[in-house]
């Protein structure tokens, strides 16, 4: 990271450090791999050859909630995290197209209240039966003097199975073909140490909007699999990313070959208003904005143009947002910019 740092590096959260941090895990797990592994890390979820059956891969990816989870332990809204946490790891995964099997929940806190832990777990449970996925069991892990009182950490993994002819070709990108996005509630699971430094708990429960602060806040991560499974009957989709930490600038060339790039405008689709909010008192650039917040778009696909119209009336609030151009030299992957004029 540069000597100036960016308003979420000074909220306490590093993009750049996490994005090093990786790069050295990679240096280490290079040293070998499992003859049956699929993939090298860094992806949205790790693929694993099917034991007895060749055709198929087992799908695994393992997240957290973040710090969304200090604002629901203070407002005592504790279910929520469950179902975000679950949404988010079924999104990772559906990225390299697999359908969820079953998941596994830990839940870490300093003093243990069965009647929290319990909420917790039933938002988990609710959004694996949402999704046909057993909650097959987990963790919950009471360490004195190491939370707070009253804060916990809430993480998870899931496994899901994918036909290996069916995960996504990065090859298979070409210039013209379209960016289509699925839409924003709201932060989701990411941007929440900058939010907090922006938005001072006094205010959590002011009027915002129709609701308040807080409802904006903890509005859920959704899940994206039935959207993404309904535009996959109408359309040709080639690669996807879900839009988390590092936005819309690193998460959507996670996807994309070296010779392509995606260029989008901002002025297709809407920004949800408490990321104006976060963008306004945080002074955010440009660049700033479009790496810590998603920004108004959860999930993207990358279909043929011939296929655009129909992947977008698959779907409420999809939209195009963007094409694929030809890359050349250092260019970015991802260019963010107003509309063009066709004049």
């Amino acid at each position: 990271m540069s000597e100036s740092k960016d308003a979420y590096a000074l909220a306490g959260v590093d993009i750049a450090a996490g994005n090093a941090a990786v790069a050295q895990y990679r240096e280490v797990l290079g040293r070998w791999q499992h003859p049956d592994q699929l993939d090298a890390i860094g992806g949205f979820g790790g693929l694993f050859a099917m034991p007895g059956d060749a055709a198929r891969a087992l799908v695994a990816s393992t997240d957290g909630v973040g710090t969304k989870i200090l604002i629901a332990a203070e407002l005592e809204r504790y279910d929520g995290v469950g179902r975000d946490l679950v949404n988010h790891c079924v999104n990772d995964i559906l990225v390299v197209n697999a359908s969820p099997l079953f998941f596994l929940d830990y839940y870490a806190v300093g003093k243990l209240d069965p009647e929290i832990a319990a909420a917790v777990v039933s938002g988990c449970a609710n959004a694996c039966r949402a999704h046909g996925c057993a909650l097959l069991g987990g963790e919950t892990a009471e360490m004195p003097g190491l939370y707070a009182p009253g804060h916990f950490d809430l993480a998870g993994t899931i496994v899901g199975v994918v036909d290996r002819a069916a995960v996504p070709n990065p090859a298979s990108v070409e210039p013209g073909d379209a960016v289509i996005g699925l839409p924003a509630v709201g932060l989701h699971t990411n941007g929440y140490s900058l939010a907090r430094a922006l938005i001072p708990h006094e205010q959590w429960l002011q009027p915002f909007g129709d609701a308040t602060y807080a409802d904006a806040l903890l509005a859920e991560h959704p899940s994206y699999y039935e959207a993404v499974r309904a535009i996959q009957k109408v359309a040709s989709v080639k690669v996807m990313a879900h839009i988390t930490g590092g936005g819309l600038l690193e998460n959507l060339p996670r996807t994309l070959r070296p010779e392509v790039k995606a260029v989008l405008e901002q002025s297709r689709w809407s920004v949800p208003a408490i990321q104006q909010v976060l963008v306004e008192r945080g002074g955010l650039t440009h660049e700033e904005r479009y790496r810590t917040l998603n920004m108004g778009i959860g999930y993207t696909l990358v279909v043929p143009v011939d296929d655009a119209a129909r992947a977008v009336a698959a779907v409420p609030g999809a939209k195009t947002i963007g094409w694929i151009e030809a890359r050349t030299g250092e260019e970015a992957q991802v260019t963010i910019h107003p509309a063009r004029s066709t004049d």
